[in-house]
């Protein structure tokens, strides 16, 4: 059991309708990490400035993430803020500060290069296919990407996509990628490009995965209390490829359908609060009893 994610370790400012952040823990492998933790041994791999403290390491480490390969580099650790409306699908970028990210060049220990599985953050494409270069016994990968990549690095982003397993990308880029407006097509589309499964993310209506077995969707689980988006996604991939990683015998259609419950599980713990603070002292009773309901919501069957 190991996994590695190599991704963006940032501090986040975040306005909602339910609240705001100056500046919080955040960034694609923070969340992702996070939620893989509840399954699996994860090693995490980024780069943070002078600026990261003891605290927001413990606040991974407290989780049992291995963060001998995060990357102390003079500077400021990568900002972002944003806005969310009450549609809270969309994020709305307000400023973006790359900092110690925008130089980033993944070093990965002896111990990140073996682990078992891969989770390529949304990072540069290149960078992203020098990690799986470097990472050539991994047995399942997964990606994330960004409509910024699609729009200007469209052909390292095709050869990334052709070198990894698994696609975790919102729908409306899935489209912007294939230039299919319909999501079937786009995703068979995205799969003719190498990989064996991609997964469209949903936001609140949940996600869709796509093998060439066929087809499985999830709604969101359904929340009264939704303050923070931010990181959703992310942990969706941990709760995914951790469960693949610790807990499944196997990868298979069985497995990969289990595995997007937990996924969606982990992310809706995550938008309960702001940044990382609901899944920072989540359990994992509290998760296995909301699997649970989430099985029960999504059975035809009444139980009589």
């Amino acid at each position: 059991m190991s996994l590695t994610v190599v991704g963006s370790i940032a501090f986040d400012a975040v306005v909602t309708p339910f609240g705001e952040r100056e500046r919080m823990l955040g960034g694609s492998a923070v969340h992702f990490s996070l939620a893989a933790s509840f399954f699996t041994d994860v090693r995490v791999v980024g780069p943070v400035g002078d600026d990261f403290t003891e605290k927001e390491l413990a606040v991974l480490e407290g989780r049992g993430v291995i963060t001998d390969d995060i990357e102390r580099v003079p500077g400021e650790t990568f900002f972002w803020k944003g806005h969310y409306e009450y549609d809270l699908n969309t994020a709305h970028t307000d400023d973006t500060r790359l900092n110690v990210f925008g130089d980033f060049e993944p070093k990965l220990s002896d111990a990140s290069r073996s682990s078992d599985l891969l989770f390529l953050a949304n990072i540069q494409p290149d960078l992203q296919r020098q990690v799986r270069a470097q990472c050539g016994d991994a047995k399942f990968v997964g990606l994330d990407t960004m409509n910024l990549w699609i729009d200007t690095a469209r052909d390292s982003l095709v050869q990334a996509i052709s070198e990894v397993d698994c696609v975790l990308i919102n729908d409306a880029e899935i489209r912007q990628l294939t230039g299919e407006p319909n999501l079937a097509r786009a995703a068979a589309a995205v799969m003719e490009m190498g990989p064996k499964a991609v997964i469209a993310k949903q936001g609140e209506y949940g996600a869709a995965l796509f093998t060439p077995n066929g087809f499985f969707a999830l709604p969101g689980f359904p929340l009264e209390d939704v303050r923070d988006p931010t990181g959703a996604g992310d942990s969706f991939a941990g709760g995914f490829l951790g469960y693949l990683d610790g807990e499944a015998d196997r990868i298979d259609q069985e497995t990969l359908r289990t595995a997007m419950g937990y996924g969606t599980v982990l992310a809706s713990f995550n938008v309960e609060e702001f940044g990382t603070e609901r899944v920072g002292r989540l359990t994992r009773e509290e998760i296995e009893s909301r699997l649970v309901a989430l099985r029960a919501m999504t059975d035809f069957s009444t139980g009589d």
